[in-house]
């Protein structure tokens, strides 16, 4: 039986071809490739699914062919921007089960929202269109863990690392007692998660895109041992 996913691949595929016989420009390949997603709503489904198909072993892993990525040269057309934390256990488009030219990945330890990152975010607004900001955790973070750590041990690391980390802990301190140290790690990413996505919801490009509906900012949590991803998505969920 065919794969139905398979399809709109298939037919981009074709079209690509036709264009290439006919022969026309890198330019007009490249309009041909449309987002995978219309609208936020969309796109925080097709990350849904790309999870689901990763944590659960159905894992795609979407391959392009050499005139798919032709169509890609002049430009791209992701869906979703992505401010993911560089830890190597945390390979974004492989949790999103995701190909090339679908999301625009920013990685910095500890997700954390800095000048070149912001910068990077704001581009893909208002240059690459995408539909969706997702601010995404994940479990045992050490740039967290850091950040819970007492002002001396802090003091001890290296001047730029010490910057990162002054980041990270407003969302931290005051934490409530949690006995078990998983369940605290897991609080203090989240805390985390919801304090860049505010620091970004306050930033006028990304406000006056979510307030058009051009995109929508949202959180998630990557759970390294289940490969599964919760998402931060309700006003309730994001609230500082």
């Amino acid at each position: 039986m065919d794969d139905p996913a398979a399809q709109p691949a298939a037919d981009l595929e074709r079209r690509i071809l036709d264009a290439i016989r006919r022969g026309a420009s890198m330019e007009d390949i490249a309009d041909i490739k449309e987002s995978d997603a219309a609208n936020p709503d969309a796109a925080i489904q097709a990350l849904k699914d790309g999870n689901a198909r990763f944590f659960s072993g159905r894992a795609t892993r979407p391959e392009v062919s050499a005139n798919e990525r032709r169509a890609q040269i002049m430009g791209q057309t992701p869906y979703a921007a992505i401010l993911a934390c560089s830890d190597s256990r945390v390979p974004v488009e492989l949790v999103f089960d995701q190909g090339l030219g679908q999301l625009f990945v920013v990685r910095v330890a500890g997700n954390v929202v800095g000048e070149a990152g912001l910068g990077t975010l704001e581009y893909a607004i208002r240059h690459l269109d995408v539909h969706l900001v997702v601010v995404m955790g994940h479990e045992a973070c050490g740039a967290v863990a850091a950040a819970l750590l007492p002002e001396e041990r802090v003091a001890q690391e290296p001047e730029n690392l010490q910057a990162l980390i002054r980041r990270i802990q407003p969302s931290v301190q005051n934490m409530p007692p949690i006995r078990d140290k998983k369940a605290r790690m897991r609080e203090a990413v989240l805390n985390n998660v919801r304090y860049q996505v505010s620091i970004l919801r306050e930033q006028a490009v990304i406000q006056e895109a979510e307030e058009a509906g051009q995109i929508r900012v949202i959180g998630a949590y990557y759970e390294i041992g289940s490969g599964a991803v919760d998402f931060l998505i309700d006003e309730e969920d994001l609230r500082p």
